[in-house]
């Protein structure tokens, strides 16, 4: 028994070892960027978003939109009050929903994550998530905008209370370096323990039977089990890191990509707020569907 244990040890310090060394310079360059983009830039990322939306840009303005959510490092609890506020002064569903549904997916600490698993999933990553936060715009725009009321309640939400309100600017970034590190580092060494755990005990042919095949079941079982199964940003990419390594192919990462924060339960619980049960089913009927084609999509774009 005591060989079993000392050789289980010896086994996960090994991978424990690798995962840190190849994920956590990602993770450490994604909190700084993160934390620079909130104290030194979100003010004028929602500031030229509320001018975009002033502008009435119709069927257009949902593209800044979307790409100002990606850009915006709020978490979903702090994009919903904002996006109320936005309501309150007269911007349009659509660029909302392009806004609050691009920010759900990424954002620019998650980008710098993402890096660990090369350049061609970042770009997969960037380019679905913008696609999708538009998507969602046009949408509403569509089948909602000549309705009568909005298509979210955003009755209750106030903004939260900003908490980069040092004066020195230095010691507000490093507070809020140090808030960030306490969110989101618990789950990114979850995550790696998890990946060590895979390695040591999951067969390596698993994830190419399951996921490998470039065909509709391995991306919808992709896209499925991004829904319990995401954690946090951080939390996934060793997971998903190694899951590619093993012969996951792309498309299904993308849907896990996709489902993966668009379903993780404390931005389920903020959407259900807003949206009510009846458009809260078709979000998610929306975000499933929209990682299933994306994820055909790219496997047969890379297999051409």
């Amino acid at each position: 028994m005591s060989d079993w244990i000392r050789r289980e040890a010896v086994y996960l310090w090994y991978y424990l070892d690798i995962q840190i060394r190849q994920i956590a310079p990602y993770w450490a360059l994604g909190i700084v960027l993160g934390s620079a983009v909130s104290v030194f830039g979100k003010k004028y990322i929602h500031g030229a978003f509320s001018k975009i939306g002033k502008r009435k840009a119709g069927w257009l303005g949902v593209i800044p939109a979307s790409l100002l959510g990606i850009a915006s490092p709020l978490c979903m609890y702090g994009t919903i009050p904002i996006a109320a506020a936005f309501s309150q002064q007269g911007i349009a569903d659509d660029m909302l929903a392009a806004f609050m549904m691009s920010s759900i997916l990424l954002n620019p600490q998650l980008i710098l994550y993402s890096g660990a698993l090369g350049r061609e999933a970042v770009l997969i990553r960037c380019v679905s998530c913008f696609l999708c936060g538009c998507c969602a715009g046009w949408l509403i725009r569509a089948f909602y905008m000549k309705k009568d009321g909005s298509f979210f309640d955003f009755s209750g939400f106030e903004e939260g209370k900003n908490r980069d309100t040092d004066p020195n600017l230095f010691l507000r970034f490093i507070k809020n370096v140090w808030r960030n590190i306490k969110a989101t580092g618990p789950m990114f060494f979850l995550g790696i323990l998890l990946t060590a755990l895979y390695q040591i005990h999951v067969p390596k042919d698993f994830v190419s039977g399951l996921f490998g095949k470039e065909n509709g079941f391995g991306v919808l079982m992709a896209a499925t089990i991004g829904v319990p199964l995401y954690m946090c940003g951080g939390g996934t990419i060793p997971l998903l890191q190694e899951w590619l390594w093993d012969g996951m192919s792309m498309g299904s990462a993308a849907a896990f990509m996709i489902t993966g924060p668009a379903t993780k339960i404390t931005n389920l619980g903020a959407l259900k707020i807003v949206l009510g049960w009846k458009r809260f089913l078709i979000y998610l009927l929306y975000v499933v569907a929209f990682a299933w084609i994306t994820g055909m999509a790219v496997n047969l774009f890379l297999r051409v």
